[in-house]
Parts: C-alpha cells; structure tokens; sequence
C-alpha cells in the first residue's frame, strides 16, 4: 500500500520511501518542560503518534529520537528575553533542573494516559551538551560562526540555501528589524549557536565554554548554555546519522526553528538532513489563542476535572487532520466522548456473541444477514496512508459499526468484529479493546433472568434487575434479537 504524506520540504504530498529498506529514522521535536502542556501541545503528540503507527502498519521498523528542551528555549524564537527554564524556576521557587525534572515526568505521564507509543530514545538537550559544543566547533572550524559579547551565532549568510524551507523575504526581515535589534549580528536572520552568562548573572543550567570555540587572548572562562535550535540537530545527528527520513514539529516551527536546523545541519554535515518534513497545524481554542490571561489553556487535569478522560481527548484531536486548523470547544469534546462512547458500545457485541452462535467459519460474507468487518479494516489503513487522514478512519468506523446496528447479534460476524476492533486500536490507539472487558458472570446471569422475567411479562422483577444491573454500571437495551448490554 503507497504511503503519502504532504513534505513541507516539497510543498506537495510525496510518496514516502526510505533511506533504508523497511527502516524507517523519524525525529519529533519534543517539549520544554518549564510548565504542565495544554490540549494545543498535546495534538501534535498524538498525531506524530498516527505516524508512527501507520509507519508499523506498513511493515516498517520506526527508530524515532525525541528530545525534551530542559535548556536554552528563550521566552522569544530568536535569542532575546530569559529562558523558559529560568522563568519557570522563578516562577515556582525552584530550581530550573528541578522545574524540568517535575515536568519532564508529567510529560511522560501524559504519553501514557494518551496512549502514545513511546520513542525508542527519549532525550533530554541537558544530556548532549558534549554533542552540541562539538557541532558548535564543526561549524566554527568550517567558517560558519562568529562571536559577538553574548554568544557564538551562526552565520546565514554562509548558507545561500537559507530561505527556501520556509520562503522566507530576508530583505524584507532587515527592513522590517525591530529598533532593540542586536547590533553586533551581521544578519537579521542570524541565530545564536551558544550564549553566554552575562557576567553579572549566575544561571542554574550553565556550563564552561570550551576555550577553542572562543575568540578572546587568554585563559578567561566564559559560562554559557546552547542554543534553542542547537539541540535537535545535534540529538538527531549523533543518534540517527546525518541524513533521517522524517521529521516532524509544529508549523510555528518553520520559519525560523526548523530553518536553523537545516542551515545548521547541512552546513556541519554537507548532506541533506531530512527528506520528509511533516508540520501539524494549531488547534484553537474557542476560535483564538492559547492565552494564560483567558484561562484557556486546559492541561489533561483540567479535562479530567470535567469529567473528560484522556482518551475523549484522543478522539477529539483525531477528528481533525493534522495538516488542517482544528478548533477545540467544550461542545466539540463532549461530541467526541459520545463518539467513543457509542464505539464502545459496539466493541462490547464481541462479548454477547460467541454464546448463542455457531462457528464463525460456518458464517461468510455471502451468507445472508453476516456482516464482516475484513474490508473496513483495510479501509482505515487505506485512509491513513493517504497523508494520515484520521477524519476519513472515523468516518469508516462510524460507518462499519452503523452496519452493526441493523443486523442481529447471531448475524455479527464475531471473530471480524475482535479483529476490526484490534485493528482500531492498533492504528488509532483509541484502547477500545481494553476498556471494553467482559461483564462478571453473576451479570451475565442477571441479565438472563430478567429476559426470562420479561418472557413471563414480571416486568417488576424485570425493573428491579434492570436496577441493580445500573449499580453495577450496566445498561440493557431490549431489541427484536434479545437483550444487549453496555457500560452505563
């Protein structure tokens, strides 16, 4: 099956091939961890995690490398104001390793309640200082830096390439240069590859810059810390190789932290750093920004408050393509939980099957009143190779299970259902299989003896097994074909 994905690099959809046969090296740019992550944060997470689960069901093998930014990620994407790590330390009354240890783990948490296939290197920028001071004496040896009172800075000019990933007007960039512009940079474009500690601070996360890479007579020593941009090439380079298949960010990362990544990368290595570059678009809320002062940014606690679990907010964000806008709304999630909800209520048919039918052999598709759900399967995996497209997955689902509902229980198709379910889960992470177990056996015959009540027209006893079967957390629907039971 042809994967498509539309490559920022090329501006149109491309035919995903790899570097290596069935191999597939794929960089996510991660979080800073100076604060807990809101619903806009966690979108992108989720939608990278669809990539790598299409990618698997492909046949591929996925080496992915995410970094945590626990350094050097100013307030600002240039190379003004004060570190986010700092800010956070201040803000907290903590230490900055301390604001990104506390966050780095509640990052990690969050992947796990959203059900997000971890990275096989998950890295922190504080690990690879070693690297990224080694990369900074690669460009310096080849002529691409110089040095300025607050830090080495990469020169773009060096790179003639500069402006293409993100069509940027760098002409337009120096006539438009704010007047705080730093004078000492050659290039409004130019970016800081290493700060340093003005003299008259002392930073928590600092470290000694090596005296090759400075551009003063003596032994004086100069405190600094790395870049934003510096680390992700570094991280992916040293652990991936020059070149990588894909990598992924938001599209705020284009025009300025992606770009440096490129010059920086291609200029230290001479080769191309990545042939597929996939960009998810932002998520609104209530059709504007993410904005402290609104009080909008809503965290996974925030939505679990409200009765929402981390999985309606799965459902919510798959609902949206990753290349389009999306817009989150209360009314918008509520309508996503009641979705996943009614597919739960249909992956539990797979429990109320197996007992009142004959073997599943015996039922093929050309048997009047079967129902398979083989070729739904192979839909959604269809829908996700082109350019991962999750709405088209959900419609097929709704459709399939819609299927369901105009046949009776001995005409379902038991062992397709178990599969179409796996496969759900498999490609969409949505854990419908493990959230949806078996009813204990005394429910089971509850169930049983209020259909014989109703056969015997006791409705009273059928009312107050009803009742009971609700305290348990078990909701009956009477159809023509019997009774059905789902998680109330």
């Amino acid at each position: 099956m042809t994967l498509t994905l539309h490559n920022t690099l090329t501006k149109q959809d491309d035919t995903f091939t790899p570097l290596v046969d069935n191999k597939v090296s794929l960089y996510t740019c991660g979080p800073t961890v100076y604060d807990y992550l809101h619903v806009g944060n966690w979108s992108a997470y989720v939608y990278w995690d669809i990539l790598v689960r299409t990618l698997i069901s492909q046949g591929y093998t996925v080496e992915r490398v995410m970094n945590i930014t626990d350094v050097g990620h100013l307030v600002s994407d240039g190379d003004e104001g004060e570190d986010k790590l700092e800010k956070g330390a201040r803000r907290e009354g903590k230490t900055a390793w301390e604001i990104a240890e506390f966050y780095a783990e509640d990052f990690v948490t969050g992947m796990e309640k959203l059900g997000l296939i971890p990275p096989e290197h998950l890295v922190k920028a504080t690990d690879f200082i070693t690297q990224q001071l080694e990369l900074v004496r690669i460009l310096k040896e080849k002529g691409y830096t110089y040095q300025t009172t607050d830090g080495i800075y990469f020169d773009t000019s060096k790179f003639p390439a500069y402006a293409n990933f993100a069509g940027l007007d760098l002409h337009a960039q120096r006539a438009g240069a704010r007047v705080e512009f730093n004078a000492e940079k050659r290039n409004t474009s130019d970016f800081a590859l290493w700060k340093f500690t003005p003299a008259d601070q002392t930073r928590d996360m600092e470290w000694e810059t090596p005296h090759d890479l400075i551009d003063l007579p003596g032994e004086q020593v100069i405190m600094g810390f790395p870049g934003w941009h510096l680390e992700c090439s570094a991280i992916a380079m040293s652990i991936l190789g020059p070149t990588i298949d894909i990598h992924t960010g938001g599209i705020d990362h284009i025009p300025v932290h992606h770009t440096n990544e490129i010059a920086q990368s291609e200029s230290a290595s001479d080769q191309q750093f990545a042939k597929f570059w996939l960009h998810n678009n932002h998520l609104k809320i209530d059709g504007g920004k993410v904005s402290k002062s609104l009080g909008n940014g809503y965290t996974l606690s925030d939505l679990e408050e409200r009765g929402y679990s981390p999985m309606d907010l799965r459902m919510f964000i798959l609902q949206g393509q990753y290349s389009n806008e999306g817009n989150f709304t209360f009314d918008n999630l509520e309508a996503a939980k009641n979705r996943l909800k009614n597919w739960r209520d249909h992956a539990v048919l797979r429990h109320q099957t197996h007992d009142r039918l004959g073997a599943d052999s015996k039922k093929t598709d050309s048997e009047t009143g079967s129902v398979s759900l083989l070729a739904s399967s192979g839909a959604i995996k269809e829908a996700l190779a082109d350019n991962l497209n999750t709405p088209e997955a959900l419609r097929i689902i709704d459709e399939a299970f819609g299927m369901l509902d105009a046949h009776s229980l001995d005409e379902i198709h038991q062992h397709g259902l178990v599969e179409f379910i796996r496969t759900i889960d498999e490609l969409l992470g949505l854990q419908l299989e493990s959230s949806t177990p078996d009813i204990a056996d005394d429910a089971k015959m509850a169930i049983i003896k209020r259909e014989r009540a109703r056969e015997s027209k006791d409705w009273a006893q059928s009312d107050e097994l009803r009742d009971e079967l609700l305290k348990k957390g078990i909701a009956v629907r009477d159809t023509p074909s019997g009774s059905i039971w789902t998680y109330a």
